[in-house]
């Protein structure tokens, strides 16, 4: 037989807590408050009970076993009449017990008392009872339960007599039923109550995490953002008050830090337009003379001072392509718009890959592009840089024969719904530096400093795609491991992004 496989147990479903804190708060206060009235309640009901089975068993003391005595000692004929009634309360039980067996019982009824069978069960129960007038809970098939106590009568026989549990029952029921009922009301109220005012206790917390929300969302890491207004100040001595005024401080801190570092970035800014403007003319210069020379005396120049001039050509021609990229960076950085007119996005990508191909033709080119031409707004000549910049970075970081697919998809959607054109660089190189990835649309980050400087690269291409596709309203992504990198940016199409 195959045995059968184990019954998954089932799993405990636990209660959920409120997560926010005013739940918590609120609802620690009505357990508190819920434990306090239970516990409240079974005092009441326990100190109740015994009190009154005290004044029971008092009665029971003060009738001294009159109504047992009776049965004992009446002998009348009359089967309704055996026993002294006078002075009994209704309910009183008496019984006489002869050798374990129960020769009479009754019960009071009004002015008289009436005979009640009893069970086998009830006269062993009756039977074990102790003759020391020491009252005890015994339960009676036919009556319930009674409070009883025992004496030893004249003729060696137990004499029992007792009182009815019912009235000190139903007294100590009806008291947990009202206790029930109005602590539930006033768990109820003091449950809405608490949660009105913590509500209004906690709403300079509420004030302080819509603020911090707010912050959050600021784009501090770029430009200068107007910080929020300190938040009212509360009392001082409480806690809320100290977070306040420390969350104030806080908040005047970063304002000032971020005021300190827009100044130092527009210093910068400046000093690299300056800087590229002032160096523009003397490099070009440099640059003039050096290919003047080469052309008019090379032939007949030393061989060392031919190289000389054609290395102060090479660099002049690195400088030059530096400045370029400062001063675009510079423009883009300070905020200059960049022409809005249609451009052809599938003529680009055709011809930077056949530029691409001229230049690195020890690399497999492949192209996806859609049926259709796709078309965006921007500025053409600056979109041509990107996508040139992406190849060279892909052409010149990979071994040779390294597949390289450039692909176009329109339509792809933003992270707010927003159509838009979704291209992507991707090769089967090495991959970038895990240390590097995260910088790697930072200026002047080299994969290889020697090899970019030996290629005349500035270490400014990728910072230029990140400025130029955020300048048209998209973003530049990339994504890389061991055999696949990737850079996707994605552009708005239309005039989504003006």
């Amino acid at each position: 037989m195959t045995p059968e496989a184990p019954r998954p147990r089932p799993s405990r479903v636990r209660p959920r807590l409120p997560r926010s804190l005013r739940g918590r708060l609120t609802a620690g206060l009505v357990v508190l408050l819920a434990l306090a009235c239970v516990t409240v309640g079974l005092v009441t009901v326990f100190a109740l009970r015994s009190f009154l089975v005290s004044r029971l068993d008092q009665q029971i003391a003060a009738g001294g076993g009159r109504f047992a005595v009776s049965l004992e000692h009446e002998e009348r004929p009359d089967a309704d009449n055996l026993g002294d009634t006078r002075g009994q309360a209704d309910g009183t039980f008496g019984a006489r017990l002869l050798d374990g067996r129960v020769e009479q019982a009754a019960v009071v009824r009004g002015t008289s008392d009436v005979t009640v069978p009893l069970t086998a069960d009830d006269a062993r129960a009756l039977a074990a009872l102790s003759p020391d007038a020491r009252p005890r809970t015994v339960r009676l098939a036919s009556l319930g339960t009674y409070r009883v106590a025992a004496w030893t009568g004249d003729d060696g026989d137990l004499l029992v007599t007792g009182l009815p549990l019912h009235p000190v029952e139903e007294t100590v029921e009806r008291l947990a039923a009202v206790e029930t009922v109005v602590f539930a009301l006033v768990l109820t109220a003091a449950g809405v109550t608490a949660a009105v005012w913590i509500r209004l206790s906690l709403r300079p917390l509420e004030r302080l995490a819509a603020t911090a929300d707010e912050v959050t969302r600021l784009p501090l890491a770029t430009d200068q953002v107007a910080m929020p207004a300190p938040l009212p100040s509360a009392v001082p001595e409480s806690e809320v008050g100290r977070l306040t005024g420390a969350f104030n401080r806080m908040l005047g801190h970063v304002g000032d830090a971020l005021d300190r570092r827009h100044v130092v970035e527009e210093r910068l800014r400046t000093f690299a337009a300056d800087a590229g403007h002032e160096l523009r003319t003397p490099v070009a210069t440099v640059r003039a003379r050096a290919e003047l020379a080469l052309r008019s005396h090379g032939d007949t120049l030393p061989g060392d001072v031919r190289h000389a001039l054609e290395r102060i050509d090479a660099e002049s021609r690195r400088m030059s392509l530096l400045v370029d990229e400062l001063l675009l960076l510079a423009r883009l950085d300070a905020g200059r718009s960049l022409r809005r007119d249609p451009v052809d996005l599938t003529r680009v990508v055709l011809d930077t890959v056949a530029d691409a191909t001229a230049r690195h033709p020890d690399h497999h080119w492949e192209l996806d592009l859609p049926e259709e031409p796709v078309e965006v707004t921007g500025d053409a000549d600056r979109l041509h840089q990107v996508l040139t910049n992406l190849l060279a970075n892909a052409g010149r970081h990979t071994p040779a024969g390294t597949r390289v697919t450039v692909a176009l998809t329109a339509g792809g959607a933003a992270s707010d719904d927003s159509e838009g054109i979704t291209l992507t660089v991707t090769d089967d190189g090495p991959g970038i530096p895990a240390d590097l990835l995260p910088g790697v649309f930072h200026r002047f980050t080299r994969g290889d400093t020697s090899r970019s400087r030996a290629t005349g690269s500035t270490g400014l291409g990728l910072a230029i795609v990140d400025a130029v596709t955020r300048a048209h309203h998209g973003r530049a992504t990339v994504t890389s491991r061991p055999g696949r990198t990737c850079f996707t940016l994605w552009l708005p199409m239309g005039d989504e992004g003006a």
